[in-house]
């Protein structure tokens, strides 16, 4: 028997435990000589984040079951897991967001009753500070604590929307504003009157199913500059169109190659065919191609490539034709108080005349920013004050290399800090959804540990390596009736 001691196991701390973090942890416990992983997590339950904390019914998934997997070589893992719940609602289902919480933490507690001892560590904390330690990290926690480690994966979720154009700093500080829908109790909306929603894509359609369920006698009006409503779902729907747009097609190249498609194809599985090819073609884009993608094609493509569930999009449109709900295009120029209420000016597209709307509640609807500069987030501050970040070109978030690696003020990537899921849109565009962060998560978690393994091997190669033999089934979408497509 050998009296050499053990090597010391490394150990990764992950800062979030919503789905980004999940996964990154949960891939790191299944590299069998992987690092001890440290799960940060300053919300109330692990595993859910902000899209799974809803307990509202009519909140659902906006993918099908079958596509909803944690693990991308287990396919059918969420649809089975249902099933031993006993909710056997198939695969083409969509679930409510509720019970992929719960699916999330089931796997979680899973993963800690199978690992060894100490080797997951959940912290229900903060951490607001972050400084090198030697080779290593130091973390500050909000609760006073500090935590070395080796390396660190930032996980931290969509940073909050950005405060609307023209809100005064005494309605941004009335009980009538809701800044972020996700944060702000909207059960505490007056029983009557016209409430505004800000924006008209998912978080609208969010918040105006549980306002119109829990107060029906208000009005919704949603404004946004174009009027855009998400597209929705088949019931049942074509495969993806299995298609090449070939190397590095520009932005209008692209959306005529699927034009052209889409006249002898259902456009719903042209958009689905090209989702493999998003993240190759975003990354061979120059800086200027990406900004012309955004300037003009996003709104379209969002609306076409992140849909509704059929049942959500049905009582959307009942919502509309009831008159309770609706959605106008135009620009909002100022939201002031105005007695017990916020009056808001706005201009509808197209019309001369501002108007003028008296609300007794408005919600900013307007989504998640990627801008750095607006995050509340003491972490993501001090990590700017140290110069230890950058935002991305486009502003879409942080900025990362191919492997995640967290990229400095001085352009040079940090070997041992690194950063998952929407934060990364700038260097990935597609990757915000579950099918694409479950593959970023194991490609991360295979080479963050192969790294700690061996501090002195050769570089990193500078593109991360392909996860091989995947699957991942791509769901079908249908447009409302009332909308044009895009294509």
């Amino acid at each position: 028997m050998s009296g050499r001691p053990l090597p010391r196991r490394p150990t990764v701390a992950v800062i979030g435990a919503g789905f980004s973090g999940l996964m990154t942890a949960l891939s790191l416990l299944e590299q069998p000589d992987g690092p001890r992983v440290r799960l940060i997590e300053r919300r109330k339950a692990f595993g859910r984040g902000a899209a799974y904390s809803t307990t509202f019914k009519d909140h659902l998934l906006n993918v099908r079951a079958s596509n909803m997997s944690a693990f991308p070589d287990q396919p059918d893992h969420f649809v089975n897991w249902l099933a031993t719940e006993g909710e056997g609602t198939g695969p083409t289902a969509f679930a409510q967001r509720s019970r992929y919480g719960a699916y999330l933490q089931a796997m979680l507690a899973r993963a800690a009753e199978r690992s060894e001892a100490g080797r997951l560590l959940l912290e229900a904390d903060g951490v607001v500070g972050l400084a090198p330690q030697g080779a290593g990290w130091r973390l500050t926690c909000a609760m006073g604590r500090d935590l070395d480690v080796d390396a660190v994966v930032l996980a931290i979720g969509n940073f909050p929307p950005h405060q609307p154009a023209g809100l005064t700093d005494a309605a941004a500080k009335s009980p009538r504003f809701a800044a972020d829908p996700w944060s702000s109790d909207l059960s505490a909306a007056p029983d009557g009157g016209q409430a505004v929603l800000i924006g008209t894509g998912m978080t609208m359609v969010d918040v105006a199913l549980r306002l119109a369920a829990e107060r029906p006698d208000l009005k919704l009006l949603a404004v946004s500059r174009r009027g855009l409503l998400p597209h929705r779902h088949l019931e049942s729907g074509p495969a993806p169109l299995s298609w090449d747009p070939g190397r590095r097609p520009t932005a209008r190249r692209l959306i005529r190659q699927m034009r052209f498609l889409a006249r002898s194809a259902d456009w719903r599985s042209v958009i689905d065919g090209v989702r493999p090819h998003v993240q190759a073609i975003w990354r061979g884009w120059t800086a200027d191609e990406r900004s012309r993608f955004l300037r003009h094609a996003r709104p379209w493509w969002d609306i076409h490539r992140h849909r509704l569930a059929p049942g959500v999009a049905a009582q959307i449109d009942d919502l509309i034709r009831s008159g309770v709900l609706t959605v106008r295009a135009g620009r909002i120029s100022r939201i002031a108080e105005d007695g017990d209420a916020l009056s808001v000016d706005w201009r509808p597209k197209r019309e001369p005349e501002m108007q003028t709307t008296a609300a007794c509640l408005v919600v900013n609807c307007t989504g998640p920013t990627g801008q750095l500069a607006r995050s509340p987030d003491p972490l993501i501050a001090d990590l700017a004050r140290q110069q230890l970040i950058r935002p991305d070109q486009q502003d879409l978030g942080l900025d990362v290399d191919a492997l995640g690696r967290l990229i400095a003020a001085d352009g040079s990537p940090s070997p041992t800090l690194y950063s998952i899921g929407p934060v990364t849109r700038g260097a990935f565009w597609e990757i915000t959804s579950v099918p694409d962060i479950r593959v970023q998560a194991a490609a991360l978690a295979r080479q963050l540990s192969a790294q700690l393994r061996e501090r002195n091997a050769a570089p990193w190669p500078v593109r991360v390596a392909a996860v091989p033999d995947l699957d991942l089934p791509l769901e079908s979408h249908d447009r409302p009736p009332a909308q044009e497509a895009w294509i």
